[in-house]
């Protein structure tokens, strides 16, 4: 497993970027997922004070020193943003959820000295792995791609 999958991993408080108002994204179904695994959730949103019935921080400056890490579910277009938003907040550990990705994000992920992890999906990492994503991660160990 790649470094900084294990990096991203083993930090327990994730601001969550990508997680919609009315809780019918990928995003909000992630996050939730997150908390089974035991990982403490700080939505981030600009336009809400609430998500999931959680408190929603206008930015990743507003949550900084309650989080350890930022996993992204946006589209790609949107990436560049947060990607400087993060490390303008001094937070490094970044995770784009794949679809969410692209050569010129990891580019600038390097560029601004980010631990970067691009195009793989959370769930696949995140102990204790479930259901059909257990299934993938033996799939992805045994043709090396884990």
């Amino acid at each position: 497993m790649d470094l900084a999958i294990q990096n991203f991993t083993k930090s327990k408080k994730v601001a969550i970027v990508g997680a919609s108002r009315s809780g019918n994204k990928f995003g909000n179904s992630a996050a939730k997922e997150l908390q089974e695994r035991g990982y403490e959730v700080f939505y981030v949103h600009p336009e809400v004070a609430e998500i999931d019935g959680k408190t929603s921080y206008p930015n990743l400056e507003a949550v900084k020193d309650q989080v350890e890490s930022v996993w992204v579910s946006v589209p790609a277009e949107r990436g560049e943003a947060v990607l400087r938003e993060a490390a303008a907040a001094g937070l490094t550990k970044v995770w784009l959820q794949q679809g969410g990705s692209s050569p010129e994000l990891v580019q600038l992920g390097k560029e601004l000295g980010l631990e970067l992890v691009a195009g793989k999906c959370i769930l696949m990492y995140a102990e204790p792995v479930r259901s059909f994503h257990k299934f993938h991660q033996v799939i992805w160990k045994v043709v090396g791609q884990y």
